[in-house]
């Protein structure tokens, strides 16, 4: 099989959308990640896979607390900007969580550590241990076949 192949199968499965933030020096840098899971209840952990070639790859693992926001489906842009698709946005976007940058009015926002890291082909699977979250009500901003979502209506592109 070849790789656009993989990928549009893949694309098949339809995921919420994140952006990992963090504190790195003076700078909050962040990225879309749709590579999001939980994993434990006991203790709270979550998994985020980054592609070694993401400019956070190695940058996670050194950070004393890094942010998870889940998106909801009017933060497209956030979406899009943290994806390196449009302008970076300005500080004023961020509010703080157990001293973890997260993106203002997520559907949800996680504070969160690197406790496990697993090599996994050309990406790392980050493990990390939740120390703090906080839940809004909303509905989620989806992506599915290589477009934004929402549950509205699943049959309409969102552009």
């Amino acid at each position: 099989m070849n790789d656009r192949l993989f990928r549009d199968a893949m694309g098949k499965f339809a995921t919420g959308i994140t952006v990992v933030t963090g504190n790195f020096g003076e700078k909050i840098h962040g990225m879309t990640v749709n590579a999001f899971m939980s994993v434990s209840l006991q203790p709270k952990l979550i998994a985020i896979s980054i592609d070694e070639k993401a400019s956070m790859y190695n940058k996670l693992q050194k950070l004393e607390r890094f942010g998870v926001s889940i998106l909801n489906e009017n933060q497209k842009e956030l979406s899009m900007i943290y994806a390196g698709q449009q302008e970076k946005i300005s500080e004023g976007a961020y509010d703080y969580l157990d001293g973890a940058p997260v993106i203002k009015n997520a559907l949800a926002n996680l504070s969160c550590q690197v406790c496990n890291e697993v090599k996994a082909g050309d990406h790392i699977i980050y493990i990390a241990k939740v120390w703090d979250l906080k839940v809004m009500e909303g509905d989620p901003i989806l992506y599915f076949g290589s477009k934004y979502r929402s549950l509205k209506n699943l049959d309409t592109d969102n552009e």
